[in-house]
């Protein structure tokens, strides 16, 4: 499991590059770039989540397939599934694209908020949605790598992505030679051309080379059968995250009915304590990867033994990462945003009471995100979704309108409110983990390997 995780770790990494990377240049633009991708990044979380959940079946029905030894089979779910996503990331694009300003006019934002920040969150959201297909692209190629249980060629891929789009980044948003800067729009175009060599070397890696699933190109064209499973698995996946990103997208219109440095806070705080979530995000993904292949050779023991030594992993790794960043908030706040930034003295100060008090909760985001791996893992996608829905839609929202707006506690319930989804999250997962009801594998097993060529 190990070996799986390392590299899933390391992707999560620098998936999380991406972010920081803009983070870190647009914070030396100034803390209002910073405020405008805390507005943007849940709207635009909310639209790639729908494809998102059938880039998850995927992985889950390959390695199922995978474990009980359908080698072909594996390799035609994982066509339909790449042809199926790319068709449903076209839409997505498109739709988005044209909901820019419609959809930023729904949040109740301050008026200097709306006066200074929104017009960022709108440059930067259209030139996103035009990297939506490649960034479909990109995922769905790490899924179903994932699922078939290569994370290495990933990887890989990953780092020249990476590399490039923190190449690009200062070039694009401040210029440099005859090239003009764009300011926070030239950081949305740096992720679009970076996403798009990612898509080209991993489509490559799957067609051109023999590692990952035996796809072959007739495999692109849908298999009724295998889309109808894609959907059944996927459609929970889907309400599961586009339900996580419309509760950031309510927790934002929340925030943003406060003045600027408090938005900008609060978008920092959140891509700090994703950097946070790394180890735990990648042990989530290898639980699924681990646990999928066991259930599908029928080894609910083996499955069973993935879990106990990930959540075990997640919390020792976590509660150090925890003291450190209740020990050393500003500090880790003032990489991002250097306190001579145009207005950021205000917006480093909310982001370090954000962190301290954030890092109560970061064990207990650990063992939620693996139990939701292990469901995920076992098809239980549909139980993932619910797990989901209570700790942000039962706890995280109704907290935050309740502490902020009726108890008078301001950004204290914001950050409060945080903490509180989660621990409730991990206490549930935990108690239906232990019940033992997921250990049963989704696809039919004992399929003889090569039994199609």
């Amino acid at each position: 499991m190990l070996r799986v995780a390392w590299p899933l770790v390391l992707i999560q990494l620098l998936q999380v590059m991406y972010n920081v990377a803009d983070t870190f240049w647009l914070g030396r633009l100034s803390a209002d770039a910073v405020g405008a991708l805390s507005l943007a990044f849940p709207i635009v979380f909310l639209f790639i989540s729908v494809g998102a959940g059938f880039t998850a079946a995927g992985a889950i029905l390959v390695a199922q397939h995978t474990g009980a030894g359908g080698d072909r089979q594996a390799g035609r779910v994982a066509g339909t599934t790449l042809g199926f996503v790319m068709l449903v990331s076209l839409v997505i694009a498109a739709v988005g694209y044209v909901a820019v300003e419609p959809m930023l006019a729904l949040l109740p934002a301050d008026v200097a908020t709306a006066r200074d920040i929104v017009p960022l969150a709108a440059e930067y959201m259209r030139v996103f949605f035009l990297a939506t297909p490649f960034l479909f692209g990109f995922y769905v190629f790490v899924s179903l790598m994932r699922g078939y249980g290569d994370t290495r060629g990933p990887l890989r891929v990953m780092v020249i992505s990476v590399a490039l789009n923190v190449v690009l980044d200062p070039i694009l948003i401040f210029g440099f030679g005859p090239i003009n800067g764009s300011g926070i729009e030239g950081a949305a175009w740096a992720t679009l051309v970076s996403r798009a060599v990612a898509t080209v070397v991993g489509w490559y890696v799957i067609f051109g080379t023999s590692a990952g699933p035996d796809v072959r190109p007739p495999d692109l064209v849908p298999d009724l059968d295998i889309v109808r499973d894609v959907v059944t698995l996927g459609v929970p996946s889907a309400l599961e995250q586009s339900g996580v990103s419309l509760a950031f997208v309510v927790l934002t219109g929340m925030v943003a009915s406060f003045p600027p440095a408090i938005v900008a806070a609060y978008g920092l705080g959140n891509r700090l304590i994703s950097l946070v979530f790394l180890p735990a995000l990648g042990l989530s993904q290898a639980t699924n990867t681990v646990v999928g292949q066991n259930l599908g050779a029928e080894r609910a023991d083996r499955a069973w033994r993935a879990v106990r030594a990930a959540l075990t992993v997640v919390v020792a790794v976590m509660i150090p990462v925890s003291l450190f960043a209740a020990a050393f908030p500003e500090a880790i706040v003032t990489v991002f945003l250097p306190p001579d930034a145009p207005d950021a003295g205000q917006t480093i100060e909310y982001a370090t009471v954000y962190l301290r008090t954030a890092a109560v909760m970061f064990a207990f985001t650990g063992v939620f995100e693996v139990g939701r791996g292990a469901f995920r893992g076992a098809g239980r996608t549909k139980t993932a979704l619910v797990f989901s829905l209570i700790a942000l839609w039962g706890v995280r929202v109704p907290a935050t309108y309740v502490l902020v707006f009726e108890q008078g506690w301001g950004t204290t319930g914001i950050w409060w409110a945080v903490v509180f989804g989660d621990v409730v999250g991990a206490v549930v997962v935990l108690a239906w983990l232990l019940r033992g009801t997921w250990t049963s594998a989704v696809v039919e097993t004992g399929e003889p390997s090569h039994a199609d060529d």
